[in-house]
């Protein structure tokens, strides 16, 4: 069986990698694999660096999971914004390493870390819902909200809009690029090391308050989306 998600303590940081073998697809079982790996970070009370695989975050939802509809589908997508609030949510530092594509929940989750680093290249940072015939769900139209400039948040949300690590910065979706793969994971670690320096309660405290209003409007938005997801796919 794919270990899909991995927990090491790297120089003091919780480093949580995501692995499938193919695109990361945050199935019920990835999804639970980084729940567990989480469990282990707040355990150790560290900070965390969430990070994919090679040229990739995550390309989001599983599509065989989608086409078939019913409860699976359900409490996949539920149990992705599930994952989302926690990360919000957590009481350590999380930061994201992005190593490459992230599109749709891969997209989604990069908004919920406090700190996101991407690498330069050929990567699309896209959440393709309205593209492929689906309305953006309520939720992560929220989740979008808290990160994103409002430009690129209409461009994202209503057009497909396909950004990249080169206008990542300048639209919100990440905070740092860097120039190669090889430096990535080294610029997290040091980053995520750096917030030892922060008084852990204070952290804590500060992100509920700071996120208090968009945890709201992302609970009230997943309210929304399980009645539309209901006449979507239990038909």
């Amino acid at each position: 069986m794919v270990n899909l998600a991995t927990f090491v303590v790297s120089d003091g940081v919780a480093v949580i990698t995501m692995d499938d073998g193919k695109a990361n697809v945050m199935s019920l079982p990835m999804q639970q694999a980084v729940h567990a790996a989480l469990d282990e970070s707040e355990k150790a009370k560290l900070p965390v660096v969430l990070t994919g695989r090679a040229g990739i975050l995550s390309a989001g939802f599983d599509l065989k999971t989608l086409s078939a509809g019913g409860q699976p589908v359900f409490d996949m997508l539920n149990g992705g914004i599930e994952l989302a609030i926690r990360l919000l949510s957590f009481p350590s530092p999380v930061v994201i390493a992005c190593p490459g594509h992230a599109i749709a929940m891969g997209v989604f989750l990069l908004q919920c870390c406090d700190y996101r680093i991407g690498v330069a290249g050929n990567f699309k940072y896209v959440a393709n819902e309205v593209a492929i015939g689906m309305p953006m769900p309520y939720s992560t139209i929220e989740i979008l909200r808290q990160r994103l400039t409002p430009a690129a948040l209409t461009r994202c949300v209503l057009l497909s809009e396909v950004f990249t690590p080169t206008n990542g910065i300048d639209t919100g979706f990440v905070d740092r690029v860097v120039a190669t793969d090889a430096e990535l994971m080294p610029a997290a670690i040091e980053f995520a090391k750096s917030t030892l320096a922060l008084n852990a309660a204070a952290h804590t405290a500060s992100k509920k308050r700071l996120r208090a209003d968009s945890l709201v409007a992302i609970r009230a938005g997943l309210a929304k989306d399980h009645q539309d997801w209901k006449k979507l796919f239990f038909n």
